[in-house]
């Protein structure tokens, strides 16, 4: 104690690194909720072609607030993961999962699909 007495820099260099310690960690907790939302479709593929009409879309998804196939809203589970069943027309599909956070950012995944 004695020391930091009597060198000022050295309380002022503690109190520095300090605040840059508490400014990293928030920039990094905060990292998922400046980066908006994300959604993966893990299934189906793009130009993917089926024999059978009821399909399944899977995927995942972070930092939503609501996620919607087809804009009808569907939900995830805890971690984040969706799967959904869905019903195609014969020939070409559109299938559109879109995603927005609580700060009103969005983002579409488009799969186009063929059914024979």
């Amino acid at each position: 104690m004695l020391f930091m007495r009597r060198n000022p820099l050295v309380k002022i260099a503690i109190i520095l690194g300090l605040v840059l310690a508490f400014v990293s960690y928030g920039f990094y907790v905060a990292k998922d909720y400046r980066d908006g939302p994300k959604v993966v479709v893990e299934s189906p593929e793009d130009n993917q072609v089926f024999k059978n009409a009821d399909i399944v879309i899977k995927g995942n998804a972070k930092n939503i607030s609501s996620l919607f196939l087809n804009g009808r809203q569907i939900f995830t589970n805890e971690n984040g993961d969706f799967k959904e069943e869905l019903l195609i027309a014969k020939g070409y599909n559109i299938i559109t999962v879109s995603a927005k956070d609580k700060f009103n950012r969005d983002i579409k995944v488009i799969r186009k699909i063929i059914l024979k």
